[in-house]
Parts: C-alpha cells; structure tokens; sequence
C-alpha cells in the first residue's frame, strides 16, 4: 500500500447509515414537527419500526452504543410500560398502519424477557397491522439466551436473529471487555435452531485490543462453521470522546490502519472462501439470501441498522434515542429515560432532534447511497434526477484525487467506481459528496 492510501485508511469518516449524519441534527425539528410529518403520511404508507432498549447486564469496554447497565428488574418494567405508552400514542399521530420490518436493538433487547417481550409484540401487532412477509429481527447477547427466550421470540413473530458474537479468542474477548466462550455461542445457536428461527446473523469485529489477523481469521473459521445466514463484520470504533468506558482500552494494544486493513482483508477472504458473498463494505451473506439478492440486483439499501432489504417509505423510531426516518426528514427521540418518559407521560411525542431535508439533502443522500451499497454511482445522472443540473456535484472531484490517483476509485464522465481494492475506503469516497462535514466539524471513528 501507497504512504498516500495508508495516510487515507488513518482519516476519520462517517459510517453513512444515513445523510445527513445525526452530529447535525438539532432541536429544530422537535415533537410538533414530527406530529406533523406523521400525520402527512399515507394510509397506503410502508412502515418499518425500531425499538431501542437501552440496557445491559453490563458494559463491554469497546461498546460504542447508547446503554447502560442494569442488574434490577423494576427499571425494565418502567422501560416495558413507557414503551406500550408511546406505541399508542404514535399510532395515534399517523393514518400509516402496514409494517414491513420490525428491528429490537441496543443495548440487549432480549432482557426485557419473555412475558415483556410477548406483551410489546402484541401492543405493536394491536396497533400496526403486520405485513405477512414482514422481517422481524431483534439483536443478542449468546450469552444470555435460553429456551424459553427463543420460543418467546419465536411466538411474538421475530424471525431473524443477530447475534453478537465479536471474536473467539479468550485472549481478545478479555481485552474488549466481554468474555464469550465459542461453546456458548454453539449453544445459543443450537437453541434458537431448535425453537424454529433459521436466519441468523453473526456480528462479528476487527480491530479490538490485542487482536491479530490470525485470531480474526480463526474467528471467522469457527463461525462459518456454525453456518449462518450473514455476517456483518464492522471495524472498532475507537470513540473514547463519545464512550467513556472505552478509556479503559490501552490504545497501545489497539491495531494501527495497516493492521486494521489486513485484518478486514483476512475476514473477507475467509468468509468468501465458506461460501459467502461480500456485500457493500463490511456485510457478507449466502448467495441465496435476500441481501445478497438485493445486493446483485442493485436494490440494496442502507439506514441506522446498517445494510438492509428494507424498502419502507418511512422507519418508525420507538424508545430512548431512536432515530426514525420520515419522507421529510429525519426525527430522534429523546436521549435519557426520565425526560423521554415525561414526555411520553404527557402525551407528547419524544422527539428532541431531527433535520429537515432539503432537495440537495436528497440528492447527496442517494449518490452516497449507491456508493455505498454498489460501490458506483452516475452522480450527474442522480443530480438531474433530483431537478438539479448534472455538474452540480462536480465539486466533489477534488476530494476523491488520491483515490483516484491510488487507483482506489476510476472517474469515467461523471460516473465514480470504487474499485475492489479501494472498497475499504468507501466511506472516504462518500464523504467526497457531504455537504456537512467542513460546515459543522464533528468527531469520527477511522474510516478503515
């Protein structure tokens, strides 16, 4: 590799599961904007929801996500009834009743248990009337999956499970703060298997402490044994500004961009080895799956879960910060649970933040899009679809010259191709085409 595509996969970037990204929200958009928007919504309107349930047994030292922990079961209670509260209430602020997908994250969804659980998915089944090919996914903890929850999940209607599984190796698992033997996530496996749920996802990571490219590669060879459906595979995200428990990683155990990249490379060509096809920047899944479908016949899409088949018009976000998605831009609950339940007590939707779309907003959003999911993108063609003129987003030519220099990217008229080398620095070629990011400076994780 180039001292110049080395200096590049050490820049810091977005992860574009949206545009624009949620440092630019603000509290512009708030409860009466999103009261309105949901009530502009057609009765015909494709929804998707999202349920955050912001708890955990306890913090693994390289979580990056909004939660926190928890070891009484009072609090969930609260959560459970705060949630059915503003299920109701969002239900009553839009005409838009048909679900296409359902996604649980967190935090650990899984521990609000099996009779919270079943009583949630029956509100939301009251209110919403379920598509009969809906996709109904929560994420897991393996080690905190039994019997009764996987045929709790199952009875509710969840029909694809994404498990955290991380890393296999005892020496790793230590230093990122979360011990998880591989016999318990066989386990877990042979249990959700049991109970009738057969499309399950692996999460797995590079880059944490003291991990090397032959532990990722031995992690991917023991999952790829236990045979999933997909895999999503993220990079760490060194964020100690935004998680403070991350402080607690000596950053000298962390990998550097040349390790990190070997280590990404290394994965993809083991999972590619077991029969899977890569898809966009860090997803891999079975040829016969609907990702890899979508993936080929260019429909993939991306939003705050990260790769997906969701074509929704509009995601629902429920919970302590959600993020939802509506025709007009974007809203987000929320942040802490004693201000989101006020509100939810008070009949008031808990919106705090969102953004308002412009027509660029729209066009930058899908030539990013693309990009991201097909690696290629006409965005001359994309600007005159979105009413603006085709050399509107030339601009954006400058920024990608060491990409195209390096041989990471190929320009042919205005058509941008990431090549497959320089597909890990997809998020570098996007960030060619924000508009936000010298307006408003904010803090990223490394782009590789």
């Amino acid at each position: 590799m180039s001292s110049a595509s080395l200096a590049l996969a050490e820049r810091s970037a977005p992860r574009y599961t949206s545009y624009p990204t949620a440092p630019h929200f603000s509290a512009e958009v708030g409860a009466e904007t999103a009261a309105r928007w949901l009530a502009e919504l057609s009765p015909g309107a494709n929804l998707s929801l999202y349920l955050h349930v912001p708890f955990c047994p306890a913090i693994c030292t390289y979580c990056g996500c909004h939660t926190k922990a928890l070891r009484q079961d009072a609090p969930l209670t609260s959560y459970k009834e705060t949630l059915l509260r503003e299920i109701e209430l969002l239900a009553a602020s839009t005409p838009a009743r048909n679900v296409r997908s359902i996604h649980w994250g967190g935090g650990t969804p899984s521990m609000l248990g099996p009779s919270r659980f079943r009583e949630v998915a029956r509100v939301l089944s009251e209110h919403f009337r379920m598509d009969a090919a809906i996709e109904h996914a929560i994420e897991l903890d393996p080690r905190l999956v039994d019997a009764a929850l996987a045929d709790a999940l199952v009875e509710s209607g969840v029909n694809r499970v994404s498990l955290g599984v991380q890393d296999f190796n005892p020496h790793v698992q230590k230093a990122a703060g979360r011990e998880q033997p591989y016999e318990v996530v066989e386990r877990c496996v042979a249990l959700l298997r049991a109970a009738g749920l057969q499309a399950i996802n692996f999460d797995l990571m590079y880059g944490l402490p003291e991990q090397s490219v032959e532990d990722v590669i031995r992690t991917a060879k023991l999952a790829a044994g236990l045979s999933p459906n997909r895999f999503a595979v993220f990079g760490y995200a060194h964020v100690p500004w935004f998680a403070v428990h991350q402080r607690l990683i000596d950053q000298a155990a962390l990998a550097g961009a040349n390790e990190r990249l070997a280590q990404a490379e290394a994965v993809r060509e083991t999972l590619e080895a077991a029969g899977y096809e890569a898809i966009g920047l860090d997803h891999f899944a079975r040829p016969d799956d609907a990702m890899a479908v979508a993936a080929r016949g260019g429909t993939l899409h991306r939003n705050f879960q990260g790769y997906t088949t969701d074509d929704a018009d509009a995601l629902l976000g429920l919970g302590v910060s959600s993020i939802g998605k509506l025709p007009q831009g974007y809203v987000g609950n929320i942040g802490d649970t004693g201000n989101w339940r006020r509100a939810v007590e008070a009949e008031r939707l808990p919106v705090s933040r969102g953004l308002a779309f412009s027509g660029e907003d729209r066009a930058r959003g899908a030539v990013i899009e693309r990009l991201m999911c097909d690696f290629s993108v006409d965005f001359g063609r994309v600007a005159a679809a979105h009413g603006f003129a085709e050399d509107a987003f030339d601009a954006a030519v400058p920024r990608l010259e060491t990409l195209l220099h390096d041989g990471l990217a190929e320009l042919s008229g205005r058509r941008l191709a990431i090549t497959r080398r320089g597909r890990p620095f997809a998020r570098l070629a996007a960030s060619a085409f924000d508009a936000y990011l010298e307006a408003k400076a904010a803090r990223h994780s490394v782009a590789v």
